[in-house]
């Protein structure tokens, strides 16, 4: 086959060519294990704690876009063409200075014990040139992702504010352009290999197989051909069935590098989201078209999690607490699901068909995931329950999307996750309210209906009664958010 055979990467600024590892070798491993630089740590490996987290820099509109990733679950094959910056990377080399995030973390006492600083040091660097908000929650926010034992928190936002109102000036903003020349090489034609697909990264060993195709056409012929191959392009799942379930993977087929499936496109009628594009990404349109998703995606993992999980692998592992289904089924998305010349439309709620099934054949694809534009008089509100606001899954999810005309609710649909075996709509529930006003009486009613809709489960999230409660109270703020009612808090309750 036709394409690259080796894993070709930045490590800091030294070229590497890797041909004999195990496509499912994860990043930490490689950095631990093969080049001995051990001050990226292990703490959970799933994707928690942050210890593991380095830099990932790639050429986007003509520079070079950090993000923050958790090398603990991120495949070796998926540094192809990129910059992998570690801890060890960020001294200046010329002068032996520390690097300013480095530099501010002792300055502020922001390291105890240490084992996470390096960690919480690569989410500063990533901070840094990113150039995030100097507000106490984006910092929080930026940080969710890595956790101190020691609760040293504090010292560390501090550091943290003091670094993003400082001027980007180090090494890697200064060696920018040399960097892109050296990142562009590494896309050049293997010798003697001038192939139309002759980018796309082919990968044999005796620990499986991997193919990173970079076109449509390509992704359908090698599925077809291996049917039975995982597909993955954040990893953020599939990971974990490497580094905790210790599963082998014996052919996986990466989709990130086909780049119309990254790409997120407005048209006239939807939202086109590519299966391929990450939730960083995807994160910003979807925002300004439904605001009320913009909570949940800042609870959607942490910043790393975000940098690499797709929406379209959510909708593909189908879980029934997967963040991002019930908005989808909410607002009616549709999946377009492809394979080697042939496509066809499925609705989002019609893809979950019971726990762990989805409607995709062996040898198709999620390609496209297309969200209808708001139409005039729609309200859509999507509200997540969970232990902890960061980091967290979902005990209850629930979505709403009403149109509303002159006071009577329309075209009603509500979804909840965390209720039944897949996200499911609450069909008697939205029967109530159709054509209904959002008074006491109807949302009372409907809450009722839940009852009906829905038998969930207890587990340690929570009991089959608690997510009952937790679903109609949802349902009653939304409708308190539509009408502006105010609820008086517990103290003013107590206390009046």
């Amino acid at each position: 086959m036709p394409g690259q055979s080796a894993v070709r990467f930045l490590l800091g600024n030294q070229p590497r060519e890797i041909a004999d590892i195990s496509p499912t070798m994860t990043v930490l491993e490689y950095l631990r294990q093969i080049e001995r630089m051990t001050g990226t740590k292990e703490g959970c490996a799933e994707g928690d704690c942050g210890a593991c987290t380095v830099a990932i820099a790639e050429c986007k509109d003509g520079s070079l876009d950090y993000k923050a990733c958790n090398a603990c679950i991120m495949f070796v094959p998926f540094l192809h063409g990129k910059q992998l910056i570690t801890v060890e990377h960020l001294k200046n080399h010329k002068s032996g200075r520390l690097h300013p995030a480095q530099q501010l973390m002792v300055d502020q006492h922001g390291s105890q014990c240490g084992f996470c600083t390096p960690g919480f040091v690569m989410s500063l660097f990533a901070m840094y040139h990113n150039r995030c908000d100097t507000s106490r929650t984006a910092i929080d926010d930026a940080l969710a992702g890595n956790l101190c034992r020691c609760t040293g928190y504090a010292p560390i936002v501090r550091a943290a504010k003091q670094l993003l109102h400082m001027p980007v000036d180090d090494e890697f903003s200064a060696n920018e352009q040399s960097t892109l020349v050296a990142l562009s090489q590494l896309h050049a034609p293997e010798r003697g290999n001038e192939q139309p697909d002759n980018a796309s990264l082919h990968l044999q060993h005796t620990g499986g197989s991997y193919h990173a195709p970079q076109t449509l056409p390509e992704l359908g012929r090698i599925l077809q051909e291996n049917p039975a191959s995982c597909i993955v392009a954040g990893a953020t799942d599939v990971g974990l069935w490497v580094t905790k379930e210790r599963r082998e993977l014996r052919a996986l087929v990466y989709t990130g590098a086909v780049k119309k499936m990254r790409q997120i496109t407005i048209t006239d009628r939807a939202i086109e989201i590519g299966a391929a594009a990450t939730v960083a990404e995807a994160m910003e349109t979807l925002s300004e078209y439904y605001p009320s998703l913009e909570e949940l995606f800042r609870r959607y993992g942490s910043v790393q999690v975000r940098n690499l999980a797709t929406i379209g692998g959510n909708v593909a592992n189908g879980s029934p607490i997967g963040d991002s289904l019930p908005a989808l089924v909410a607002l009616n998305a549709e999946l377009k699901i492809s394979r080697a010349n042939a496509s066809r439309t499925v609705s989002a709620e019609d893809f979950f068909i019971d726990y762990g099934q989805q409607d995709i054949a062996p040898g198709e694809f999620l390609e496209r995931i297309d969200i209808p534009l708001p139409v005039a008089g729609q309200e859509f509100r999507i509200y997540k329950v969970s232990k902890r606001f960061h980091q967290d899954i979902s005990a209850v999810c629930g979505a709403y999307s009403v149109v509303q005309d002159s006071g009577a609710l329309h075209t009603v649909r509500v979804c909840y996750g965390g209720m039944a075996a897949i996200p499911r709509r609450a069909s008697r529930c939205e029967q109530v309210l159709a054509g209904a006003g959002l008074t006491d009486d109807s949302i009372e009613q409907a809450k009722l209906a839940l009852r009906e809709d829905f038998a969930p489960i207890s587990d340690f999230r929570g009991s089959a009664e608690y997510r009952t409660v937790v679903a109609g109270n949802l349902l009653e703020r939304f409708a308190n958010d539509l009408t502006g009612k105010q609820i008086p808090s517990v103290w003013e309750v107590q206390y009046a």
